[in-house]
């Protein structure tokens, strides 16, 4: 591994669909996996090339119900690619000598390579070297170069090129079983020898969405353009020519393969298929092709780049995850109704749905590429007509979002879910995690604060905010006795607790996570009213018919919901979860070894998760990773309970070895409630989420699709997590607190429009500086108030942080136990 270059030597099947996943190419409108092109989907291979956006529903029955779900669609195969020696067999690794095998991915370039030497049965000798790229300068448009070197042969050399129409999608082993098959061909063209152009239109089977792609073929031999003869092949479902020249011994072959692919739900484009053929007749040779993606790539890396001084696999896997955030979600995707995939566009894993991975996203997007945060922000905007018909259907105003959400916005969440352990069909209770809906309003809160893009909130964001604090207002319930509200029939983000013990009916009552993010919401919803224009301000409550009577309650419910504590003043995960039963980690660990999946474990032995203090994943800890420690002592003052210095490290300290993480996303949590008191410990956290994909730790998961909340999540901690970064109060402020393994970090960011400003911190030191603008900025470093013109730039001298102590992250001196900002009032 370089700084900029994934490698991969030897070609290893059993970890061919976990390169296929992280070596995959995209321009945030489309990305295909890096599957080799002479290969189909097997138990080896898996091809894969999926549209932001482009979804389709079936139907099956499943232990006795009818099932449907709605899925991102696996599109056609365009590398299809594979060659033959006069009429020897077609390449296949299997049956051939491989040596020299290297797949390399350029992160600076956005180019995937590959390069091995054969020897077939016939004991030829022959080189292969292959390149590939989905442009990020002009987003319809994919290339794949293949040349093959004749090293001691001379003959025909037969090359095979197609738009494969036979996809499906197969590529969950625990989706086996259901219907799969999404795409309806309608019609595939062959080189008529007009504009030797293959084509191929298909369409999605219930979305209707029309597909439509096109392949140029440019061959020259030894380097010179030749005119090889053509011949098309019937296979069905798709476009297919076989490409035929002559070589000598040492002669050299190209291919160059241009692709374009365009839906019926791009803009400006009329039928996909003639739209498709278009956009390749007008594109330039590989080689501009090429230098245009590379040109857009420098682009986006000088935005986005972070560098770290420390351990070189470290800085490349860093980039690696802004790599493929940034092919997920690009300035195209800006032009695009999309939300935030959980699994990239990498892999049909959680079926291509929008969870609140946004909520470790948004924040890097916000302050690089703001244009691309709020087009997903939008997302929320043009689906809140669902969410509202989903709050009134459970009887409550305002809107209430699903737990997954796909092309509408309906609740996509899966009724049951296969165990594979036990082979049982389980009931998934996952869409009573109502608090996604405060993900969405924070996630517009925040994005505010960082871009003071009021015309957004006026326009979307106020009325998102809005409507969630409604719902929630009207979600609590009110007890007299207690003078408390409770919210009740909810899960937190610890998805392993849906219901307590013995209980009929899921849902637990008063989650902390739920309850003082729903706190916090319905206060920054009134701050929200106070920050628009009061004309603005009158026809938004007119419109959402939101009175003074509501905002009444708004402020009530705000200050009396209620909060469980455990007798050692610990806040509790749920009402109840002091009763449960403590686990035996020591015991279960020596069985099974690992246990972040401790639900299938328990529910093959005919036991639960239910019935144990434990958590798939940060949930209570959550809160320190979302609020600085001022705003959440600011919301236990607001809802009148006491607290002191021991508050957080004492919650942290026991929530946080309670946890299986079952989820990639928990280490980053625990990373970051840890970033201030135990920099060693939450460094190594770090480094954990870091190799989450790369190392594939979930065994096998990565191949299924990439777990961009986590990578997002790992950018996003060392930018503002170890730096202490915040956008509240018009003020940029920071504190850094670099761990040990970590000597320097530089990155670039944009800031209430100010745009480049560059930011290089050290332990002792902290530098910005910026370009051609002449706003003066107010700038926070740690206590420290000052004026900071970007023109000039201000460096920092550093004062290091308290003493640490590694054993105890609870320590007295680190109030927050990690959580940025300064020690509450």
């Amino acid at each position: 591994m370089g700084g900029w270059l994934l490698r991969y030597e030897g070609f290893d099947p059993a970890a061919e669909r976990l390169r296929e996943a992280l070596c995959a190419v995209g321009n945030g409108r489309f990305v295909t996996r890096a599957a080799a092109p002479e290969r189909r989907a097997d138990a080896v291979h898996y091809p894969g090339t999926y549209a932001a956006g482009v979804f389709n529903r079936l139907t099956d029955q499943v232990a006795g119900q009818r099932v449907e779900n709605e899925s991102v669609v696996n599109l056609p195969d365009w590398q299809s690619l594979t060659f033959r020696i006069d009429d020897g067999e077609w390449l296949d690794l299997r049956r051939v000598a491989v040596s020299g095998y290297v797949q390399e991915l350029d992160l600076r370039r956005g180019v995937l390579t590959r390069r091995f030497r054969m020897t077939d049965p016939a004991g030829r000798r022959t080189t292969v070297a292959q390149r590939r790229l989905v442009s990020m300068a002009d987003p319809y448009l994919a290339v794949l170069e293949t040349t093959v070197v004749a090293e001691d042969w001379s003959g025909r050399l037969t090359v095979r090129s197609g738009l494969d129409g036979r996809v499906e999608n197969r590529g969950v082993p625990r989706y086996a079983g259901l219907r799969s098959r999404h795409l309806v061909p309608e019609r595939a063209c062959v080189p008529d020898g007009a504009d030797g152009v293959l084509g191929l239109v298909v369409e999605t089977s219930t979305s209707r969405t029309r597909i439509g792609l096109a392949a140029r073929h440019r061959v020259t031999v030894d380097g010179r353009l030749a005119e090889p003869a053509t011949a098309p092949v019937a296979v069905p479902d798709s476009a297919a020519v076989d490409l035929t020249v002559e070589l000598a011994a040492g002669g050299r072959a190209t291919v160059e393969k241009t692709v374009a692919l365009c839906t019926s739900r791009d803009h400006a484009l009329a039928e996909p298929g003639d739209a498709a053929r278009e956009q390749v007749g007008a594109a330039g040779d590989v080689e501009q092709l090429l230098g245009r993606h590379v040109l857009a790539w420098r682009r986006l890396w000088n935005r986005c780049d972070v560098e770290i001084d420390g351990s070189p696999r470290a800085a490349l896997v860093l980039r690696l995850h802004v790599f493929h955030l940034l092919q997920t979600l690009s300035p195209h995707s800006a032009d695009l109704d999309v939300g935030i995939p959980a699994r990239g566009l990498h892999g049909e894993a959680y079926r291509g749905h929008v969870f609140w991975d946004e909520v470790f996203v948004l924040p890097f997007l916000s302050m690089r590429l703001p244009e691309v945060a709020r087009a997903a922000l939008l997302y929320r905007w043009r689906r809140l007509p669902q969410a509202r018909a989903a709050a009134r259907a459970c009887g409550r105003r305002g809107a209430m979002y699903p737990w997954q959400s796909g092309s509408t916005g309906r609740e996509e969440s899966q009724a049951l879910h296969l165990n594979p352990r036990s082979g049982h069909w389980v009931p998934d209770h996952s869409h009573l995690q109502r608090h996604i809906g405060l993900a969405v309003a924070y996630n517009a809160w925040r994005y505010y604060e960082a871009t003071a893009d009021l015309d957004f909130l006026a326009g979307h964001g106020a009325e998102v905010i809005v409507e969630v604090a409604t719902f929630f207002a009207d979600l609590a319930t009110y007890d007299r006795a207690d003078d408390r509200y409770t919210i009740a029939g909810v899960m937190g983000p610890d998805e392993y607790h849906d219901a307590l013990p013995g209980s009929s009916e899921p849902g637990l009552a008063d989650n902390a996570y739920t309850n003082v993010m729903a706190a916090w919401v319905l206060a920054r919803a009134a701050d929200c009213l106070d920050v628009l224009p009061p004309t603005r301000r009158q026809e938004l409550l007119d419109e959402l018919g939101v009175g003074p009577r509501d905002l009444v309650r708004w402020e009530h419910v705000s200050r009396k919901l209620r909060l469980c504590w455990h007798d050692d003043g610990v806040l509790g995960q749920f009402r109840g979860y002091e009763q449960l039963a403590e686990f035996d980690w020591a015991g279960y660990r020596e069985r099974y070894g690992d246990l972040s999946r401790l639900d299938r474990i328990l529910e093959a032995e005919g036991d639960s998760t239910n019935r144990y203090r434990l958590s798939k994943q940060a949930d209570v800890l959550m809160l320190f990773q979302l609020l600085t420690a001022d705003e959440f002592y600011a919301v236990l003052d607001r809802l009148g309970y006491a607290h002191d210095r021991q508050t957080i490290p004492r919650t942290v300290r026991y929530h946080l070895d309670r946890t299986c993480h079952g989820s990639t996303l928990s280490r980053v949590v625990h990373a970051w409630v840890l970033a201030r008191s135990n920099r060693r410990r939450a460094w190594d956290y770090w480094l954990q989420a870091l190799e989450s994909d790369v190392a594939d730790v979930q065994g096998g998961t990565t191949g299924e699709g990439i777990h961009l909340g986590a990578m997002a999540g790992t950018v996003d901690l060392l930018t503002r997590g170890f730096t202490g970064l915040e956008t509240r109060g018009d003020v940029l402020g920071v504190d850094p607190c670099l761990p040990e393994g970590l000597r320097r970090l530089r990155f670039r960011l944009t800031y209430r429009g100010q745009p480049d400003l560059a930011v290089t911190i050290t332990p002792t030191t902290l530098t910005i500086g910026g370009d051609a603008r002449t706003d003066v900025l107010p700038l926070r470093v740690r206590d420290a108030e000052h004026r900071f013109d970007p023109r000039g730039g201000v460096r920092v001298e550093l004062h290091r942080h308290g003493s640490e102590h590694p054993e105890h992250p609870e320590h007295p001196e680190h109030p927050a136990a990690g959580v940025q900002g300064p020690p509450p009032r």
